[in-house]
């Protein structure tokens, strides 16, 4: 999975998980495309699509060609996990560093240029997007949903000590040896998987830097979180504290 770029010129690839955002995916896409041209860095977007049955490939189709050579879309044939869509998007990823983001806005791209400069500034293996440090905030979800995201970071922190304020958010930017590193060392997949690995490296040594962040709620479309994946996340805090 090694990147095919020259290390002299960094990389970023931004792996994008989508299940039904047909009308979502223009718009991050263009999104990303003026972030990353307006720094002049080098990018490329890679979609992978579980088997969506609004026409998310369809459009994802055209968008590849609208923005040749910046975009690809790496289908799979069903709903497969959170986990194993980055893990298949890394496979064809071009970049030394790779960004993980959502595809329905919560994630603006507004806030790559600062996680990248963070980066660079201190060498950070990992820089982390926070909801809950610094000027960062939720803005969209109702009481219940906001106790529910604050409790479970709260509830891992009070067990796993990781010194990450925001260990469920999962706009990240990775060193991508590290991120392979990463993967090969957790076997969380779902909901679970990014604290998974925000605490498996903190136990390996690696850094991370926090950047605050406006999250927003999604504007079109559904939410997958639901009470199954509120239950695996408790598992997984507990089986990491029994296992780090």
């Amino acid at each position: 999975m090694a990147p095919t770029k020259s290390a002299t010129k960094d990389m970023y690839s931004v792996i994008l998980p989508t299940f039904n955002e047909r009308q979502n995916l223009p718009i991050i896409t263009w999104l990303l495309n003026r972030t990353f041209t307006q720094e002049n860095l080098d990018w490329e977007l890679v979609i992978v699509d579980d088997g969506s049955p609004d026409g998310t490939q369809e459009v994802a189709q055209q968008l590849v060609k609208a923005y040749s050579p910046h975009i690809q879309l790496r289908p799979r044939t069903g709903k497969l996990g959170l986990g194993t869509a980055y893990i298949h998007g890394l496979q064809f990823a071009k970049g030394n560093y790779i960004i993980i983001m959502d595809a329905d806005f919560s994630h603006h791209p507004k806030f790559i240029p600062q996680m990248i400069a963070k980066q660079k500034k201190g060498n950070y293996d990992i820089v982390t997007g926070t909801r809950y440090a610094g000027d960062g905030g939720v803005y969209g979800w109702d009481l219940k949903r906001k106790l529910t995201s604050k409790g479970a970071n709260i509830f891992a922190d009070t067990v796993l000590r990781p010194g990450v304020s925001d260990l469920t958010g999962s706009f990240r930017l990775y060193k991508r040896a590290v991120l392979e590193k990463l993967f090969d060392s957790t076997d969380a997949r779902g909901f679970t998987m990014q604290m998974a690995l925000a605490v498996t490296a903190k136990a390996k040594g690696m850094s991370i830097a926090e950047v605050p962040i406006s999250f927003v709620d999604r504007v079109y479309g559904d939410s997958k979180l639901g009470g199954e994946e509120i239950v695996e996340y408790a598992k997984g805090v507990l089986q990491l504290w029994w296992t780090t």
